[in-house]
């Protein structure tokens, strides 16, 4: 469990804004002041349904989340949150609210996941333009069907320095999203002026203790560096510096090319040979997300750096900690570390490539595992970018920028370190180079409160949470939205007496629809008797709740659980009707659900007249919120025992298919659509069990890979597809992907 510093206050209602309002945080904080320990505990003891997201793929591995445009299923390139028609010049390129939807395909998985969803974590959010944000907000909207509601009411947690690398957009980017933003930063999207979040600076530091030092770093952040501020950073500007062996320096600079020069150029001159370490990749994990060398070129005596926090009790490393390889036995590698008497065994590191699901039994949003990426979790340490040393901590470093500081940079590589005694400066500081947008502080001074306005702020927004959470537990939206999509799939299936089961599905969307026009004459009350309930002491509003509840759960009881238990006993002896089975079992627990949500609202409501402290309130409102697993039906637990892996699936598949049966027959005797038996099969294309051209002419197969090679990383189908017509199938298209794919990496 990840801990906190019980003294830091400021972190403490960061996390009360989290789990007792809905309100969205902007979380921000000077290097080494805990914003990466903040995610991790919310990540461990929210009890919302979460994802976390990041732009890039490393920082989304790091997050333990995943990427902005995976997650969303995001097409790359530029978004316009206009609805006028783009211009044919746009290639593609471009989006804008018509076109975003009509390219996207959301499975239904990926649609129940946004529909659960209840906080949005996106880390590193200083380098998200505003059009990406934006476009976020337009997905959100659409499938949770909540247009007028910003991120369609999902809570956003904003991670990020504003002071460090800021978003990208080329000029020819910037000449269309302009007539939109004032500026690419993520504050200036239309997203963030309908709905601001609360903006909360974490203070204390934890990386540095020189005083002198800080007080520079705030300078160079605030715009505000003096000639004499430069005058004591340029003591240590020593351009001819080298640093003894024994010293352990690294090198800050400013590209990659440069940064690997160096560490190869000091590897190369240490004797002995050259131990390789390959990674362990396993199932689905993109090379640009790799957090670690895929190849780990090590020899003893080089300068290495640890690439994450040891973990347990007894913590011998950290992000960033300098270490030097002692020795190396076969795959057994000791690392010293200067003015330590300690020697450590590494251990492989495991990093996961994941994405989310929810799970219906347990009511959360999970992680399901991809793929996998094993490693020493070090890398070779004389040198390393600038850009790549954000989150790290140096005692030592020689900063080597050149002429070609970048906004935010200097600060950047300053702030790494833990004080000036460590610090080389190989090039001096100009004032052009220490340079603030000054747009960031005007965003910045606009939202800052002071710490009484923001307790204040967290007061009233407990009490709105409190309010809106009694009040919402009424309504009977999210189970209509379920009944009527379970209406509508009949169009599509075959069920036993499929007529007579219509009926009947569509007779209890019909109570439902009733059942929701009672609770929103309800609501309406509610919020009366809120605003009566001082007067009173809430004793009306505690009479009028306990008597709704009880009337709620007789009708759930009585109208629609018995109603779906006799059509599922009704139908489970009838024949191919697993799938349709399952998915009344899921209708049951959305109605399971609703019945427990009302006996909880009735704690709360007893609370608030029973005058309860607050903190015993909001105990009882986040018991509301909880996730509510509800135990399976013996048969429903027997089936899912049962269930075959997804592997197992897939092979099965094959083997009626090397019997000779055709896609069509095979998916006609497994009650699957042929695209989907199609997908099976090309999952062995990798492998060699199924030739490509198996499921692809070869003309059509030549004319995908020529569009496949003229597109920028990351592929998606979807696109590929829009450049080659209607003529070519999606099943098409993803097995001369996976062709490609298997092509690609057997050529290096």
């Amino acid at each position: 469990m990840t801990q906190f510093d019980n003294s830091n206050t400021i972190f403490q209602t960061a996390v009360s804004f989290i789990n007792q309002t809905s309100k969205h945080l902007f979380l921000t904080g000077k290097a080494g002041t805990g914003k990466t320990t903040f995610l991790k505990y919310i990540k461990e003891t929210s009890y919302k349904k979460m994802a976390i997201v990041a732009p890039t793929g490393v920082a989304a591995i790091n997050a333990g989340g995943v990427t902005i445009h995976s997650f969303f299923q995001l097409p790359p390139g530029t978004y316009l949150p206009t609805q006028k028609s783009l211009a044919n010049a746009y290639d593609g390129k471009v989006n804008n609210q018509h076109t975003l939807f009509r390219n996207m395909r959301m499975s239904a998985s990926r649609r129940e996941i946004l529909r659960e969803l209840e906080l949005l974590v996106i880390d590193e959010v200083s380098m998200v333009r505003a059009d990406l944000l934006d476009a976020m907000d337009a997905v959100l909207r659409h499938f949770r069907r909540q247009p007028l509601l910003p991120f369609g009411g999902v809570q956003v947690l904003y991670i990020g320095d504003l002071f460090q690398l800021p978003p990208v957009a080329r000029n020819d980017e910037w000449a269309m999203l302009k007539e939109f933003y004032e500026s690419p930063f993520f504050f200036d999207s239309l997203a963030i002026k309908a709905a601001p979040p609360v903006y909360i600076e974490l203070q204390k530091i934890y990386r540095q203790s020189d005083n002198s030092f800080i007080h520079i770093l705030n300078n160079i952040r605030n715009n505000q560096c003096s000639p004499q501020d430069l005058e004591q950073l340029h003591l240590h500007f020593q351009p001819q510096f080298t640093p003894a062996k024994e010293d352990n320096f690294i090198t800050l600079t400013t590209h990659n090319d440069k940064a690997d020069a160096i560490n190869r150029a000091e590897l190369q001159k240490l004797p002995g040979r050259v131990h390789e370490f390959k990674a362990e990749v396993s199932g689905e994990f993109s090379d640009r997300s790799f957090p670690a060398d895929e190849t780990l070129s090590l020899k003893v005596g080089a300068q290495i750096m640890f690439l994450k926090n040891d973990v347990g009790e007894h913590r011998k490393f950290y992000n960033g900690k300098i270490g030097i390889i002692k020795s190396i036995n076969d795959d057994k590698v000791i690392v010293s570390f200067p003015n330590e008497t300690d020697t450590l065994e590494l251990k492989k590191e495991l990093w996961q490539n994941i994405r989310y699901h929810y799970a219906q039994e347990s009511d959360k949003i999970e992680e399901e595992e991809l793929g996998t990426f094993r490693q020493y979790p070090i890398r070779l340490a004389w040198a390393i970018t600038i850009h790549k040393s954000q989150g790290l901590t140096f005692d030592k470093a020689i900063i080597d920028a050149g002429a070609s500081f970048a906004a935010g940079q200097v600060y950047v590589a300053l702030s790494r370190l833990t004080g000036l005694e460590g610090m080389v400066l190989k090039s001096k500081i100009y004032p052009r180079c220490i340079h603030t947008d000054e747009r960031v502080f005007r965003f910045l001074e606009a939202n800052e409160p002071d710490e009484a306005g923001l307790q204040q702020m967290l007061k009233a927004e407990q009490e709105q949470f409190i309010r809106d959470s009694l009040v919402q537990s009424f309504s009977w939206a999210k189970v209509w939205e379920a009944f009527k999509l379970h209406a509508e799939s009949y169009e599509r299936r075959q069920v036993p007496d499929g007529d007579a089961a219509l009926a009947w599905a569509n007779g209890l969307l019909n109570i439902v629809q009733d059942l929701q026009e009672v609770a929103l004459r309800f609501q309406k009350q509610l919020i009366r008797l809120f605003e009566e309930g001082v007067a009173d002491g809430y004793e009306q509003l505690h009479n009028r709740t306990a008597t709704a509840c009880s009337w709620f759960i007789k009708e759930t009881d009585e109208k629609l659980l018995s109603s779906i238990d006799n059509h599922m006993e009704a139908t489970k002896q009838k024949g191919r009707v697993k799938k349709y089975m399952k998915e009344l079992q899921a209708l049951r627990l959305v109605v399971e659900r609703k019945k427990l949500q009302y006996q909880n609202v009735q704690n709360i409501a007893a609370a608030l007249y029973q005058s309860k402290s607050g903190a015993e309130i909001l105990e009882a409102v986040e018991a509301l919120h909880k996730p509510q697993p509800i135990n399976e039906p013996e048969q429903q637990q027997e089936h899912h025992a049962k269930k075959k892996e997804k592997g197992e699936t897939h092979r099965l598949s094959l083997q009626l298919y090397k019997e000779g049966k055709s896609i069509a027959e095979i998916a006609q005797e497994r009650n699957l659509a042929p695209s989907t038996i199609e997908g099976h099969l090309a999952s062995f294309i990798p492998t060699g069990e199924i030739n490509v051209l198996e499921l692809v002419d070869q003309s059509k197969l030549d004319k995908i890979l020529k569009v496949l090679e003229e597109e920028s990383e990351p592929v998606f189908a979807t696109s590929v597809k829009n450049k080659l017509g209607n003529d070519y199938s999606f099943s098409e298209v993803r097995a001369a992907m996976k062709y490609w794919e298997k092509e690609k990496k057997e050529s290096n």
